[in-house]
Formats: C-alpha cells, structure tokens, sequence
C-alpha cells in the first residue's frame, strides 16, 4: 500500500492540540492524524451497521415509531429509579 501526501488546514489552536497530543503519545503528526481518521471511519461504520440493525429490527416486529419511543421512555425511567 502506498502512501499519498496530502495538505490540510487547521486552526492554529486545533493543531496546537494535535501536537501537543502526538508528542504526548510519542506519535509524530502524521501517525496521530491517521489513527483519527481510522477511529473516526470505525466509528461511523459502528453506528451505520447499529442503525441496520435497528431498522431490520422494526420491520420484522412491525414496529411503529411510537412503539420506539415508548421503549425508549421506558428504559429511561427504569434507569432513573436505579
């Protein structure tokens, strides 16, 4: 795999930070803002495939929306009283 030079902009303060957080961790630059992006894309795939599930979820129960934010209303006040 071969790698590619990009340029990015950033807030002087934000790469400050991500400076600051690299030398922290004994990254360089680069090493700490592909681990982000890598996180970042893991992420969102994590909530993309939670989302599916959600919805083959409410297809094969037939559920309604408002059959969600009952269960929802509900889980939220059983953790109150915990």
């Amino acid at each position: 795999m071969s790698n590619v030079k990009v340029n990015i902009s950033f807030q002087d303060s934000l790469l400050k930070e991500i400076d600051k957080t690299a030398k922290k961790e004994h990254r360089s630059r680069s090493e700490f803002l592909r681990e982000a992006a890598r996180f970042y894309i893991q992420r969102q795939r994590q909530w993309e495939d939670l989302f599916l599930l959600g919805d083959r979820q409410t297809v094969e129960k037939q559920l309604t929306l408002r059959d969600v934010e009952d269960e929802i209303s509900a889980v939220r006040k059983e953790r109150a009283r915990s």
